[in-house]
């Protein structure tokens, strides 16, 4: 399976209690509609914890979201389609900044 792993930051003026809400709320039940979907997971940090033996960046994350594809040309279609244009562009209400990564995921321990 092919992997779109996002991590999402809020706009400023949203707290982040009210950033959750919205998204569990309202953007991702939009995601419904998009029948490439197979599965979509949403994390959202409770700790960033630090290692003395390996330097931290600075990173900011209100959350992870984690969409499954069953391969690349259904990612594609579903990128290129009216659904997602309607989830992404309900997303960029509330996101202040987004970085997208599409993985191959590879499962050690299920």
């Amino acid at each position: 399976m092919i992997k779109s792993l996002s991590i999402l930051t809020r706009k400023p003026e949203l707290t982040v209690e009210a950033f959750r809400k919205v998204w569990l709320e309202e953007h991702a039940p939009m995601v419904h509609s998009v029948p490439e979907v197979r599965r979509y997971v949403l994390s959202f940090p409770l700790a960033e914890p630090t290692r003395p033996d390996v330097p931290t960046p600075e990173v900011r994350c209100d959350a992870i979201a984690e969409l499954w594809y069953d391969d690349m040309a259904s990612l594609q279609k579903a990128a290129a389609s009216a659904a997602m244009k309607r989830v992404t562009d309900n997303g960029a209400k509330y996101l202040g900044s987004i970085k997208t990564f599409v993985m191959e995921e590879i499962g050690i321990i299920r």
